[in-house]
């Protein structure tokens, strides 16, 4: 393996890039290194991310020997790692660069991440042309209604692990401090969800996208994902 890992023959980073990084590991379509988040109130809790060519990102949690988190995105490790000031993850997460923590925003690190994001964010619409729009889920305790903007790769993928988890609550949102005891989104206001075409739309074919690579994920074992990938690579 070349240095700075390969995806289809093409290295993902110099050695320039990843030379005072510490933990570095390649592989065949990412790069993985040591990260972390400091809380004021917990200390840091370390981790592991991979990077991967497609601009995906994600952390494998070892804050604690036991700790089962895996596949996090930074949104919602910042918030396992109970950061104080969250919402803010290319900042609060760090590299170690050189023997001093650096945030991950001043690395090399999300130069992928950027131009996936860049590329998702261009009127938020997915490779088929259609709009993410907003969708909402209802907390397993309060039963209130919570909104998700689906607007980048990173929004798209805290939807789709607070869709498949059975517990989830109003809280567990990493980008956004909400509680059960604040108020649901009034009626008026949820018809309002993003469509290009009419703005009380209530799906249609220009809102409504059934898969493409911003909403689905190459490294998630769900059968809608594997199904995605599996026809996109047929």
């Amino acid at each position: 393996m070349e240095n700075g890992g390969e995806s289809n023959g093409i290295t993902l980073f110099t050695e320039e890039e990843l030379r005072e990084i510490s933990g570095v590991k390649r592989g065949d379509d990412y790069v993985e290194v040591m990260c972390g988040c400091t809380s004021h109130r917990y200390g840091d809790a370390v981790a592991r991310l991979r990077v991967f060519s497609s601009g995906e990102l994600a952390i494998s949690c070892e804050c604690t020997p036991g700790c089962q988190e895996d596949k996090l995105t930074p949104a919602a490790f910042e918030k396992h790692s109970g950061r104080e000031t969250a919402r803010k993850w290319k900042n609060n997460i760090w590299i170690i660069l050189n023997g001093e923590k650096v945030p991950v925003v001043k690395t090399p690190l999300l130069k992928y991440y950027n131009k996936s994001s860049k590329h998702a964010n261009g009127s938020h619409r997915s490779q088929n042309g259609k709009v993410h729009r907003d969708e909402f889920l209802r907390c397993t305790e309060c039963k209130k209604e919570r909104r998700f903007r689906l607007r980048s790769k990173e929004e798209c993928q805290i939807y789709h692990d607070a869709l498949a988890n059975v517990h989830w609550k109003c809280s567990d949102i990493p980008y956004v401090k909400v509680s059960c005891d604040d108020e649901e989104e009034r009626a008026s206001r949820r018809v309002y969800r993003g469509c290009s075409r009419s703005p009380s739309c209530k799906g249609c074919t220009s809102c409504v996208c059934f898969g493409c690579q911003v909403c689905r994920f190459s490294d998630c074992s769900c059968q809608t994902c594997s199904d995605f990938t599996s026809n996109a690579k047929a």
